[in-house]
């Protein structure tokens, strides 16, 4: 898994994380989703790495990263302090700027990255995701109904992580047919700490008070992505049920906007790593193209 690649954690400032990292060229950051760690890149970063640098790390509470105290607003897992996390990342390696590509709630830390640190951020690839705040101004009863994890995870009147904790494989799946033997072993190392469980579920606290308030501020502000964005869902998962033309809405926060649909379920990097490196290396050509062009 991830030949070639070094496993090595780096300290960001508040965080040490747990990062691969391997190839040459441009630079490229891959941020996992929820439940999953890095590893979930595992049949993407190695085609990738042929013509960039690839950088995935654990994001911080998920993985081998860091799983800082909690605190009563959930800021400390707010996707603006991850963001932060991945700016540390790119300094720590030398990068001034990079593409930053995110999956699931990786697409959310991916997002906060361009908006808060736009000068870091070269393109920005959000896969199977709308911004948080347009999720939740649009929630309805259907919404609530497939999505209801968001709102277990998120409510402290009864904390999920007694349920969760009481039989992690029955309650997150995965398996090493789909995902791979070692991503597999390093994703159910994950689940099964608790501390871990604690910490992916303040991401989704923090998903309902800190970063809907960063992008309701964000969007009354008129701000908006200034880099190019790739928006690619997953053909068999919800995003066109739940939007119509969920392109539409990251077209209201950036004027550059390219589409892709993946043919896989929701985890797009398991199921149908060849298309989806495809489609990220077709985006990522023009950093490539720069860095090759003589006149800069």
């Amino acid at each position: 898994m991830f030949a070639g690649f070094t496993l090595t954690e780096i300290d960001v400032g508040e965080v040490r994380l747990r990062v691969r990292h391997g190839g040459s060229g441009p630079p490229v950051v891959l941020l996992h989703g929820h439940p999953r760690t890095h590893a979930t890149w595992h049949r993407v970063a190695p085609r990738l790495a042929a013509r960039h640098t690839v950088i995935c790390p654990d994001l911080r509470g998920y993985g081998g990263s860091s799983k800082p105290p909690s605190d009563p607003e959930h800021t400390v897992y707010s996707k603006r302090a991850m963001a932060a996390d991945v700016v540390g990342l790119l300094d720590a390696l030398g990068h001034r700027r990079a593409a930053v590509i995110g999956h699931d709630r990786g697409a959310y830390v991916a997002m906060r990255t361009a908006l808060d640190h736009p000068d870091r951020v070269s393109r920005l690839g959000v896969l199977d995701g709308v911004p948080i705040g347009e999720a939740l101004a649009r929630c309805d009863a259907r919404f609530a109904a497939r999505w209801w994890h968001w709102f277990f995870l998120g409510q402290l009147a009864k904390p999920a992580e007694r349920v969760i904790n009481a039989d992690p494989d029955a309650w997150y799946g995965g398996s090493p047919e789909e995902m791979g033997e070692q991503a597999y072993a390093d994703y159910r190392r994950a689940i099964h700490d608790p501390a871990t469980v604690h910490a992916m579920c303040e991401d989704y606290r923090a998903g309902l008070g800190p970063d809907r308030a960063a992008d309701d501020a964000d969007r009354a502000g008129g701000r908006r992505i200034g880099c190019p964005v790739l928006f690619a869902w997953s053909e068999r998962d919800d995003m066109v049920d739940l939007y119509g033309d969920p392109a539409a809405i990251w077209r209201d926060w950036a004027d550059d906007v390219r589409t892709a649909s993946i043919p896989s379920g929701h985890h797009m990097a398991e199921e149908a790593p060849r298309e989806l490196t495809d489609v990220l290396a077709g985006f990522l050509a023009e950093d490539v193209a720069a860095v090759s062009d003589p006149r800069g």
